[in-house]
């Protein structure tokens, strides 16, 4: 079985049957030794009626005891032998399913993970759960074809063969029986196949709308949609289930001609047998063995049915797989200079500069200078999470760096040296020293000085364990603060030449809010750092402010100057809704300010304090964020 550090190989992406191939084409071995066993023990059954029978006719009916007892051990060593057959086959078909399960859970993940920040931007969330949740198992599941289904179609042969040396009749009714199920169940299968594409679709819809309501509830709340939305997730439930109700009745059609189909040939094979036996053309022993051949097709025949079901959820599911790892990750592009944008077909063709140099965004008029600790305000938090996701390279982009294109230098010397850090960024299961130190390992001087610099000091002090203290995924076990906080920790100890930060204290009390302001800016000293914001605790630590109205620059400078001269901007960062002088405070904050870090206008701060529990961002901190 695949290891869980093994490579799982490049996958086949022509279509589901392709990739069900390629499954088994990665493990030929054991997937042939499912087969052979699968065929052995099916075989073996079948080899028990014959032994029965020889027991019958040349002991039981002529009275001979040595002989009865003779195919009577002969028949108790096939079966304890089969036994055996079928433990390893059981254990063998097994391991077959989990590695076509992990093998595939390895390439959705790794695809996923090489998608990055275009996985939001092509796929919706609920696709990539449904492949988790369903359509792994659902693959794992059809593998079964390797054994039983292989075996099935051995056994059919060889019983055919037995029968065929006791009545060719008996021999063509059987033989017969196959195209019989496959004129009866085909149509069936492909039927299954639209029904169970159509439900899956359906599913992804559904699964979409019940992570929205988990991420939106509490803005659906406040907005009073929380009605609405539940009507229009009723109405999607109703669907479901209608489908749902259509592919359970193909399935049930199949299942009954599974189980109906070999009755039926039971029925037929016996009462031609039992004449024969009356006309004497058949002895007792022969008879016997007869219905002992048919009753063990009726395993078989079922096998076959159930693995035309299972081959035909299969590809489904293999299908959507598919699907997804043809989705291809942000291209790494040179600008196409006829029309001033990054579209054209090549690779990067410009080195990063050597020196910190000046980002620069043309859309935005937004202009970092190297080594200074710039702040990004906005009344509209999306306005200004797309300046960072240009000047960070997480889509089109028109920035230049140093006066090269952004999307003209290879991508992975972009990610190298600039760093998006938004508060919204996943956080791994681990110890709290592994989610900190991300895939890297920080001396404890450093963890210690990025832990000070985040004032997370009360973080590992109030855990049980300090750094080695378990951290759930997400940090779900962590207050919203302190989430915050790890992921900042997460960030400095990163060391990017430039560190964009979206929103890095807003979840924050006044008083820590403080606190990292002023150690974040000694901690990025000579490095260029980037936050959006509208706290003026954190602005009035920065060197420029620029102020976007629209979109687009409307003032830039010091905080304490834009108090001054511009009202948009005092309204927005200092709550000051009469135009009156309230900017003599020495301090920044504003008359509403105070210790109250909590009451950010523009919906961009949430009112949470650290010590909350609750996720600790606002309504306009969260849907629109993209996990980098």
């Amino acid at each position: 079985m695949i290891d869980a550090y093994e490579d799982p190989g490049t996958p086949d992406s022509r279509g589901g049957w392709a990739y069900l191939a390629w499954l088994v084409r990665c493990q030929p071995w054991r997937a042939l030794a499912g087969a052979v066993l699968a065929s052995v023990w099916m075989v073996l059954m079948a080899v028990a009626p014959y032994l029965l029978s020889k027991a019958v006719d040349d002991g039981l009916e002529p009275g001979d005891t040595a002989a009865l007892a003779g195919w009577t051990a002969a028949l108790l060593a096939v079966g304890a032998f089969n036994a055996w057959v079928s433990i390893m086959r059981h254990r063998t078909m097994t391991r077959v399913r989990m590695d076509g399960y992990f093998r595939t859970t390895k390439v959705v993940v790794g695809h996923t993970l090489r998608l990055g920040a275009a996985l939001p931007r092509q796929v919706g969330a609920a696709e990539v759960v449904t492949i988790g949740v369903s359509d792994v198992h659902t693959i794992a599941g059809a593998l079964t074809v390797i054994g039983p289904g292989v075996g099935s179609v051995v056994v059919y042969v060889f019983v055919a063969g037995l029968l065929l040396s006791v009545s060719p009749l008996l021999a063509a009714v059987v033989l017969l029986g196959m195209p019989v199920v496959a004129v009866l169940v085909g149509p069936l299968m492909s039927r299954l196949q639209g029904t169970e594409t159509e439900y899956r679709e359906r599913q992804g819809v559904l699964t979409a709308r019940i992570g929205d309501l988990a991420g939106g509830l509490r803005v659906l709340n406040g907005l009073g949609g929380k009605e609405l939305f539940a009507a229009s997730f009723d109405r999607d439930s109703q669907r479901l289930r209608a489908q749902g109700y259509r592919v359970g009745a193909v399935t049930s059609w199949m299942q009954a001609l599974g189980l109906g189909l070999p009755t039926l040939f039971l029925a037929v094979v016996t009462w031609l047998a039992a004449r024969l036996a009356a006309q004497g053309d058949m002895t007792v022993g022969e008879l016997v063995s007869v219905y002992g051949y048919v009753a063990v097709l009726i395993g078989p025949v079922a096998f076959l049915v159930d693995m035309g079901y299972q081959l035909s959820r299969g590809v489904v599911a293999a299908r959507r797989v598919v699907r997804l790892l043809r989705l291809d990750p942000a291209p790494d592009t040179e600008p196409d200079t006829s029309t001033g944008t990054g579209t054209g077909t090549g690779t990067g063709v410009a080195d990063a500069p050597v020196e910190p140099s000046v980002l620069h965004d043309p859309v935005s008029g937004v202009r970092v200078a190297p080594g200074r600790l710039t702040a990004l305000v906005g009344a509209r938090h999306t306005e200004v999470t797309a300046v960072v996701d240009r000047l960070g390279r997480y889509g089109p982009t028109d920035a230049t760096w140093g006066g090269v294109r952004l999307d003209a230098v290879p991508l992975d010397q972009v990610r190298e040296r600039i760093l998006v850090a938004d508060n919204e960024a996943d956080l791994f299961a681990g110890s709290l020293r592994e989610v900190m130190g991300g895939r890297r390992a920080p001396s404890p001087a450093d963890v210690g000085r990025a832990v000070r610099a985040a004032a997370a000091d009360d973080i590992v002090q109030g855990l049980p364990e300090g750094l080695e203290s378990p951290v759930t995924a997400q940090g779900r076990n962590l207050s919203g603060g302190q989430r915050q906080r790890v992921r900042l920790v997460r960030a400095l100890l990163a060391d990017p030449g430039t560190l964009l930060a979206v929103e890095p204290t807003s979840a924050l009390d006044a008083h820590t809010e403080a606190a990292v302001a002023q150690r974040l800016r000694a901690a990025r000293t000579g490095r260029t750092t980037v936050v959006t914001t509208t706290s003026p605790l954190l602005l009035a630590q920065a060197d420029t402010v620029h102020y976007l109205v629209d979109g687009k620059v409307a003032a830039t400078g010091h905080h304490h100057d834009l108090l001054e001269r511009e009202p948009g901007y005092r309204s927005l960062v200092a709550r000051d809704t009469d135009d009156t002088d309230d900017t003599d405070d020495t301090d920044g904050l504003g008359p509403d300010r105070g210790s109250d870090a909590g009451d950010d206008a523009g919906g961009d701060k949430g009112a949470v304090s650290d010590s909350d529990t609750g996720a600790g961002t606002g309504a306009g901190a969260g849907a629109e964020e993209v996990v980098r």
